[in-house]
């Protein structure tokens, strides 16, 4: 609990002032007043973010985090949970779509075991970019109890801190995605504690389910609400009754970052409900945070609504692992790069628009 206290403390609110001067230089670049809409919102929330006003995007860190659920005993998933284990051999050996994505736009993918349900054994040539922190083979079924206790809910999110500390002193932008058989589940679950909306309107196909499926995965998260009573005001509380190890740290990844001045892009819907978390434990967190885009799944258009977060991206995406966020690391990017890198009216020697007599 003491790092999980300590990060918490060392949040701070992003620099407002310096907000107001990339505003200036933006003004002054060689182009009509807010004609770069979004790229422009972006430039000046990473100046804020990290505190320099020519701030740089180049390291980029991609944290993928694994975890299997009990509740895929259920049947609300489907694919079996075996599949988490073999996509997680899938990333390291660069063969999944977030690898292909994250080559794309030049960011380093970290893989992290925080409760897959099998022991991973692999080649030294994949441990560079795998982290061990397995709290346990899989959470227990949130359907018939707890899907955790609170120390391991507590453990989860300080597990994705010492991962982003790891990594964190070189890291220009950070991105979460997940690998979790059922955690749209718990994700699903998550959201309409916190936001208090009705499980039928938070809760999608997941995988691909059929309606039938749909209406029982449903009622079994409705089971797990009934049977739990998490506290909505306790965001340890709710993670701990219905929640994963996963998203516990992207939590903890999300906490992290804030305290570094790191800007976090999300990915889909599980990254949202580890974002609901780290919110509910700090509020200062959501300034911190850039929402790659909206998914398919029906929760996670809500989950951005209650944070106040507008998606950069919306290409129906829903296969997680953060595919839509390494998309979105390319836009933040090239956000900078207009704050920084275009000529001003007085550098180029143009005309400013407001300079001409009418």
């Amino acid at each position: 609990m003491k790092r999980l206290k300590e990060t918490l403390k060392g949040i701070s609110e992003i620099d407002y002032a310096l907000m107001e001067k990339a505003q200036n230089r933006l003004d002054n670049l060689t182009k009509p007043k807010a004609s770069l809409g979004r790229l422009e919102e972006l430039a000046k929330q990473v100046a804020a973010i990290t505190r320099n006003q020519k701030p740089l995007i180049k390291n980029k860190v991609i944290f993928t985090l694994a975890a299997d659920h009990g509740v895929a005993d259920e049947g609300v998933s489907a694919y079996p949970k075996e599949v988490t284990a073999q996509m997680v051999y899938n990333f390291l050996r660069g063969g999944a779509g977030i690898n292909v994505l994250a080559r794309h736009v030049g960011a380093r993918v970290i893989v992290v075991d925080m409760g897959v349900g099998a022991r991973l054994e692999m080649q030294k040539s994949e441990a560079k970019n795998f982290k061990n922190m397995k709290i346990a083979y899989g959470t227990k079924n949130m359907a018939q109890g707890p899907a955790m206790t609170r120390r391991q809910a507590i453990k989860s999110i300080e597990n994705g801190i010492r991962v982003f500390e790891e990594f964190g002193k070189k890291i220009d932008i950070a991105a979460t995605g997940d690998m979790g058989i059922a955690n749209t589940t718990a994700s699903s679950a998550i959201t309409a504690v916190i936001t208090g909306r009705p499980v039928k309107e938070v809760t999608g196909r997941g995988t691909g389910i059929d309606s039938r499926a749909l209406s029982h995965k449903i009622e079994v998260i409705k089971k797990a609400l009934a049977l739990n009573r998490p506290n909505p005001e306790d965001a340890l509380d709710v993670l701990a009754k219905v929640g994963g190890f996963e998203i516990g740290g992207i939590a903890g990844i999300i906490l992290a970052a804030a305290k570094r001045r790191v800007p976090v892009v999300i990915d889909g819907f599980i990254s949202a409900a580890g974002a609901l978390i780290a919110h509910r434990l700090e509020p200062r967190v959501k300034n911190y945070i850039i929402a790659g885009h909206c998914s398919v799944e029906k929760g996670h258009k809500i989950a951005l609504e209650y944070l106040g977060l507008k998606p950069l991206l919306n290409l129906d995406l829903r296969l997680g692992e953060g595919t839509g966020a390494a998309l979105a690391m390319g836009i933040v990017e090239a956000s900078v790069k207009i704050l920084t890198q275009m000529a001003t009216f007085q550098s180029a020697a143009v005309s400013h628009g407001t300079d001409r007599k009418v």
